[in-house]
């Protein structure tokens, strides 16, 4: 018998055809996130799975599939998933880590632009229908000349800053690990603490995975050492940033927008995960630009992750160690 192979979410017919002829594919047709327990019963047999960023694993669904041999997620930040829980369980998790960084930047950099120049509130006053030519009005910020701080250097924060480099703004940015200084120097970086960076920034960009050291690392304190009148655009993980800290602060004036393509109720590990936007941040519609978790929402890239997701997939059940794996199997 073929090994069963579940998949979670849509994917392009590409990825099913990849897989159809070593597995049994049992897939999802439809755009909507199967429920936990759904997938769990389709899975209790499985040999594989494709997760994507609505799911979540831990122990106690691991020990209702005992015969999972790999769990391979179509994304990049796995914080959703238990890879202890899939060690102890002698089951492989893998990612895709090189594929999402450029349609990300585009929406970190769409983001800043969009909310910097209150293109969304010039889109809803022309549709109106009391547009009757030029005012002075919607007069914004601007990018020229101003300072943008971005928190992590990773993949993502390089692929931001190497898009930015001819915006005529000043780059700084904040990580553990400091780049070559030939490497600042090609992207016009200077590294700087985490605290002069809000301090000094007219944008703050989130672009750093959620860990513990990071869960709210933009919160009341931090939002108040913010430099008056700034924005904060987070294309990274929801909750980096403390939501209604963030309300408050618009609300204030103190922060001038926020814009965000993720969002606190999407980070499913957390125990105490609020289940919806705050809505004071959804009926603020002058102050921030928010978008449905879109960063890597390219048709023919999805394409390729869900692909490369597969072929960890085949590569764990023929019994090699899958290219994207994460952890580590003995024997």
């Amino acid at each position: 018998m073929k090994p069963k192979v579940v998949i979670t979410n849509w994917v392009h017919p590409e990825v099913i055809e990849l897989l159809e002829p070593n597995c049994e594919v049992i897939a999802n047709p439809h755009q909507e996130s199967l429920s936990r327990e759904e997938i769990l019963q389709r899975a209790k047999n499985a040999d594989g799975l494709m997760v994507f960023m609505p799911d979540s694993i831990d122990e106690a669904f691991l020990r209702e599939c005992p015969q999972l041999k790999v769990i391979a997620a179509a994304l990049k930040g796995y914080d959703n998933f238990d890879v202890d829980a899939c060690t102890r369980c002698g089951v492989w998790f893998t990612i895709v880590p090189s594929l999402l960084s450029a349609p990300t930047a585009e929406i970190a950099i769409g983001l800043l632009i969009g909310l910097s120049r209150q293109m969304l509130v010039g889109d809803r006053l022309m549709r109106t229908g009391k547009f009757a030519g030029w005012r002075p009005q919607l007069y914004s910020l601007g990018l020229a000349n101003r300072t943008l701080g971005i928190v992590g250097m990773g993949a993502l924060g390089k692929a931001i800053a190497q898009r930015l480099a001819g915006f005529e703004m000043r780059l700084l940015y904040s990580d553990p690990v400091a780049l070559t200084p030939e490497q600042e120097e090609m992207a016009q970086l200077a590294r700087v603490s985490f605290e002069t960076l809000i301090e000094v920034s007219d944008f703050v960009l989130l672009v750093v995975p959620l860990q513990p050291g990071t869960f709210h690392l933009i919160n009341a304190k931090t939002l108040a050492k913010m430099k008056p009148g700034s924005f904060l655009i987070n294309p990274g993980r929801g909750s980096v940033v403390d939501e209604q800290a963030v309300c408050q602060a618009l609300e204030s004036g103190h922060l001038a927008g926020y814009a965000a393509d993720v969002f606190e109720m999407e980070d499913w590990h957390r125990s105490d995960r609020p289940h919806n936007i705050p809505q004071s941040l959804l009926e603020n519609t002058s102050q921030t630009f928010l978008t449905p978790h879109i960063g890597s929402a390219v048709d023919e890239l999805r394409r390729d992750i869900a692909l490369e997701a597969a072929q960890n997939i085949l590569q764990a059940l023929q019994g090699e160690k899958p290219q994207g794996a994460v952890n580590c199997l003995r024997g």
